[in-house]
């Protein structure tokens, strides 16, 4: 299973507390769409990161979600701004994630002199190498761990909720049935249970 596969499985299962945010699939969704609205309304600028933070998380996600053949980059749906809407709207959202920002550059500068940012991309890769598996990460880098594997969460929820993440999901849902005829029979007998005739009162 590829990267962009596994991330999926993020998306269809029930969004964690990702950084704090108590809000499951459905606000998620919501939150995506009043985004959206706000910046079809023009009043959609950031709210919360500066123009670093911002930039480092654009960096980032599109670590986590580069464009592949045929689904665009996490930063080309817009998962920053959905980030910083978040975050503006969840205030518990926003203490982990900003100290997760800090704590990446000051990593990074730790290992190569400089910001995340500004690293190369075998540099930054290195860097993610040392934190994205929980299992192989040392004590030092625990902080970074907890940090990323949140915002790894986070990423996949704002992508896999977006237009262009369902069509790569290939979600059927908010679809107008025009006749609905009951559970299919084989799925009802698999259930040890039978099929009985459908009818509409």
């Amino acid at each position: 299973m590829d990267r962009r596969q596994s991330l999926k499985l993020f998306a269809l299962a029930p969004l964690p507390f990702a950084l704090g945010c108590e809000w499951g699939p459905d606000e998620v969704e919501h939150a995506h769409r009043q985004m959206e609205a706000a910046t079809v309304a023009g009043d959609g600028t950031r709210q919360f990161f500066n123009d670093h933070e911002f930039e480092t998380v654009r960096v980032l996600v599109d670590l986590i979600l580069p464009a592949d053949n045929r689904s665009p980059s996490a930063s080309a749906v817009k998962v920053p701004e959905f980030m910083d809407f978040m975050a503006r709207d969840q205030p518990g959202m926003q203490v982990p994630l900003r100290g997760g920002l800090a704590w990446l550059d000051a990593h990074t500068r730790r290992r190569f002199g400089r910001t995340f940012v500004e690293a190369s991309d075998e540099e930054r890769r290195s860097i993610l190498d040392e934190i994205a598996y929980p299992e192989d990460a040392t004590p030092e880098v625990q902080h970074g761990v907890a940090f990323f594997n949140r915002f790894r969460d986070l990423t996949a929820s704002g992508y896999f909720s977006s237009k262009e993440g369902m069509e790569d999901l290939q979600y059927l849902g908010n679809v107008a049935v025009a006749e609905w005829k009951g559970a299919p029979p084989e799925e009802i007998r698999r259930l040890g249970l039978e099929p009985v005739a459908w009818r509409v009162a």
